[in-house]
């Protein structure tokens, strides 16, 4: 069968390719910035952020509550779910799963306003590096 248009010049087949490659790596640097999941913070920061911001009132020692649940293994954690820690009811209501991206945008924010009716005083942490840096390092506690 022929086709309706006339056949394409390796020019235009290299000008196809290049634009197929840059509408890809558009999409994925889209991606990467809108996933604050995927972005890639320092663990080891994110543990003298831990400190700062959390240790006050949480730790990531298995099994051990401060005024605050445990956080080992937090990510991918059913919310309200440590069985002798005594939870709000808004965060038992929340049926929410720790993920990253729950973790981000929980954080980012301060936590009656994530969470209304929460026991957590917590202003938030606006600084996106120190964020993705904590969250690199709950991610890898557990």
């Amino acid at each position: 069968m022929l086709s309706p248009f006339p056949p394409a010049s390796r020019s235009e087949v290299h000008r196809g390719r290049w634009l197929v490659g840059a509408a890809v790596s558009a999409l994925l640097l889209g991606w990467l910035a809108a996933s604050p999941a995927a972005r890639a913070g320092d663990a080891t920061a994110g543990a003298d952020v831990f400190k700062s911001e959390c240790a006050e009132c949480h730790t990531v020692k298995e099994g051990r509550n401060k005024k605050g649940p445990s956080l080992f293994g937090i990510v991918g954690r059913q919310s309200g779910s440590i069985a002798d820690y005594s939870y709000s009811d808004a965060l038992h209501q929340a049926n929410w799963v720790w993920t990253a991206d729950k973790l981000h945008w929980y954080l980012s924010q301060p936590a009656k306003q994530a969470n209304p009716g929460t026991k957590m005083k917590y202003d938030g942490l606006t600084d996106a590096k120190q964020l993705d840096d904590l969250l690199s390092y709950l991610s890898s506690v557990h």
